[in-house]
């Protein structure tokens, strides 16, 4: 005979009532969810899910919508939104914007069609990008990555000032006196924080802040490349590049390789966030390295606190980034 919702009440010394609202993630007890959730997996419990959907009028699917679904960062900020759905009976569907407000809107428009529980977004744009079908389904948001200007929302980012501050800070020590910086867009914060915090580093070493040496790309590798041939080819050719995501970079390389720069002797080069297969370059390259998975895992544990508790404050979680000094940026 298949385990009832009676026999975890027992089995977990709760009401019944008790177990439907731990297993519909609203507000209870600690001590009385970890003992329903231990009865649950003793019991091998396997709650009637379309039953409970149509009592919830949600589906327990969380949407995850990113930008750019090539982009190494997501790909690792999703499995960790993944791992935490899962572990709490959460299906995860993704989407990929291509940082067009246009389908990122559709997608949206879709989640909240479906009922879905709740949103794990990265914005196209910090201040385009429209939320309100969300709001109006009464579907929670979390944004990752990037801020949503004007809208009261929960987010998961890293300090993008100071981390751009940092890269800059160690290029300048390493005796560079002409640091470019290849930024991404202006209609995101990260693009605008990153570019903040590179021109705070420049004025706190005492070094000009040169528009020739600023050139805005997309986060693409195309963009990086293109961005890379213009400051080396520009009246004023940098002597450090410091470029503000993966994809770029590798254009930005591509690019090096293509004019004959050698790292790091005649240009010393970083970039935010490593991929996989950066271990294999020589020389090793300077990073910022992202948390990405816990990005991931903790948008999803505000998401699910949200659903189970819509009241609750809004919060802005700041992980920490590291700079991984490589052989790129360093004078011999």
């Amino acid at each position: 005979m298949a385990t009832t919702i009676r026999d975890v009440a027992d089995a977990a010394r709760v009401s019944p009532a008790t177990v439907s609202r731990v297993l519909n993630g609203r507000d209870v007890a600690a001590d009385l969810a970890a003992r329903v959730h231990d009865a649950v997996t003793r019991l091998g419990y396997r709650p009637n899910s379309l039953a409970r959907n149509l009592r919830k009028q949600a589906t327990m699917v969380l949407g995850v919508v990113i930008s750019d679904v090539t982009n190494p960062f997501f790909t690792s900020m999703v499995r960790g939104v993944e791992d935490l759905a899962q572990a709490h009976e959460y299906s995860v569907v993704l989407a990929n914007s291509d940082e067009d407000l246009a389908k990122e809107q559709r997608y949206l428009e879709v989640a909240a069609a479906e009922h879905m529980a709740g949103v794990v977004l990265s914005p196209a744009s910090s201040r385009r990008t429209d939320v309100s079908v969300l709001a109006d389904h009464r579907i929670p948001v979390v944004t990752v990555d990037r801020l949503l200007r004007g809208v009261d929302v929960d987010s998961v980012v890293i300090d993008n000032h100071h981390a751009a501050r940092e890269a800059t800070e160690h290029l300048a020590a390493q005796g560079c006196r002409r640091i470019a910086f290849v930024s991404g867009p202006s209609t995101t914060t990260t693009g605008e924080r990153r570019l903040a915090g590179y021109r705070a580093a420049l004025k706190h070493a005492g070094l000009r802040d040169d528009p020739d040496l600023v050139v805005r790309a997309d986060f693409r590798v195309d963009g990086g490349h293109r961005a890379t041939l213009e400051l080396l080819d520009g009246p004023a050719r940098p002597d450090a590049v410091l470029v503000s995501n993966n994809l770029m970079a590798l254009g930005a390389l591509q690019a090096l390789h293509e004019r004959r720069v050698r790292l790091p002797d005649d240009l010393c080069f970083a970039s935010f966030d490593g991929v996989a297969w950066a271990g294999a370059l020589r020389p090793t390259l300077t990073v910022v390295e992202q948390p990405t998975y816990d990005i991931g895992r903790t948008a999803a544990e505000l998401l699910l606190a949200r659903i189970a508790e819509r009241s609750r404050a809004t919060q802005q979680v700041v992980l920490p980034s590291q700079l991984v000094v490589g052989e790129s940026s360093q004078r011999r």
